[in-house]
C-alpha cells in the first residue's frame, strides 16, 4: 500500500472509533455525536481501490441525507492520491473544493526536534489538570471553545504537548489515535501574547516525538494552514507525500474549511 492510500486508510480507521458509519459505495459518513461541524465528516470508504463514478450520486445523496437528519453540514476530507478523482467527481454533485493543501509526513529517524531556549518547557499531558490547561490554550488560539478535547490517559488513543514559558502554559500539539502506526498531528496553537516565537513550531515537534515514543506510531501526518506553516513544518523534518482535498456543500462553514 502507498503511503498515501495508508494514511487515508489510518484515517478511517481512526475516526471510526468515535463515529457512527454511514458506508455508501465509494464514501464513508462518519457522524460524531457532538455537534461540532468539523467533528462529522465524510472520507473515501476504500482508500486505495478505483471507484465506480457512476456510484457517487447516489452514495453522496444518501451521506447528505444522513448528515441532515442529524442537522448537520457536511464536508470531505480525501487523499486525492489515494483515491485519484473522487474530489472532482463529487463537485459534480454539488461540492466545492476549497482548499488541496500538501500533506506533509515524517518518520522517527527524520524529525527534527528544536532544542528549547532559556525558560521554555516542553511536558507530554498527562493528567485531567494539564489537559484543562492545554484546551484553554487551543482555545485562545483558535478563538473558539470548539477545539476542546476529551483526555485520554493512554497516548495510544491521542495525546498532547503543552508548552509552557517559565510555568505558564503558552502553546499545544496533539496527535490522534494510532492507527495502523499512522497518526495525525493536529490542534497546533499558540496564545495570542506568544506568537512568532517559534512556539508552535517546538509543540509540533515535541507532539511528534511522543506520539512515536509513548504512542507507537512510526509515521505522523499534517496539513499546513498557510504557506508559512508549511516552511515551519518541513524545517522538523515533514516532507509532502500526498496532497489532502477539502470540500464542502454550499452554505455551512465553507469558510472555515482550510
Amino acid at each position: 500500500m502507498g503511503i498515501a492510500a495508508r494514511i487515508a486508510a489510518a484515517q478511517l480507521s481512526g475516526l471510526t472509533r468515535s463515529r457512527r458509519q454511514i458506508v455508501a459505495g465509494p464514501l464513508a459518513g462518519l457522524l460524531h455525536d457532538e455537534d461540532v461541524w468539523f467533528l462529522s465528516v465524510m472520507v473515501a470508504a476504500e482508500p486505495g481501490k478505483p471507484f465506480d463514478p457512476d456510484e457517487v450520486s447516489w452514495a453522496l445523496e444518501t451521506v447528505r441525507q444522513a448528515f441532515a437528519a442529524e442537522g448537520r453540514w457536511l464536508h470531505s476530507e480525501l487523499v486525492e492520491e489515494a483515491n485519484p478523482g473522487l474530489a472532482e467527481a463529487l463537485t459534480e454533485h454539488g461540492m466545492i473544493i476549497r482548499s488541496r493543501p500538501p500533506l506533509l509526513a515524517v518518520e522517527p529517524a527524520d524529525l527534527l526536534r528544536p532544542e528549547l531556549p532559556d525558560g521554555i518547557t516542553a511536558s507530554l499531558v498527562t493528567t485531567p489538570e494539564d489537559h484543562a490547561e492545554s484546551n484553554a490554550v487551543a482555545a485562545d488560539a483558535y478563538e473558539t471553545e470548539d477545539v476542546v478535547t476529551t483526555f485520554q490517559p493512554d497516548p495510544v488513543n491521542g495525546g498532547a504537548i503543552l508548552i509552557r514559558d517559565n510555568g505558564v502554559p503558552v502553546a499545544t500539539a496533539s496527535w490522534t489515535a494510532i492507527a495502523d502506526g499512522v497518526t495525525e498531528v493536529a490542534g497546533v496553537g499558540t496564545v495570542h501574547s506568544h506568537r512568532r516565537r517559534g512556539l508552535g513550531a517546538l509543540a509540533t515537534a515535541y507532539a511528534t516525538q511522543q506520539a512515536f515514543e509513548s504512542a507507537g506510531a512510526d509515521l505522523a501526518w499534517l496539513t499546513p494552514g498557510d504557506d508559512g506553516a508549511d516552511r515551519i513544518y518541513r524545517r522538523l523534518g515533514y516532507l509532502p507525500k500526498a496532497t489532502a482535498v477539502h470540500l464542502g456543500d454550499p452554505g455551512g462553514h465553507l469558510d472555515d474549511l482550510r
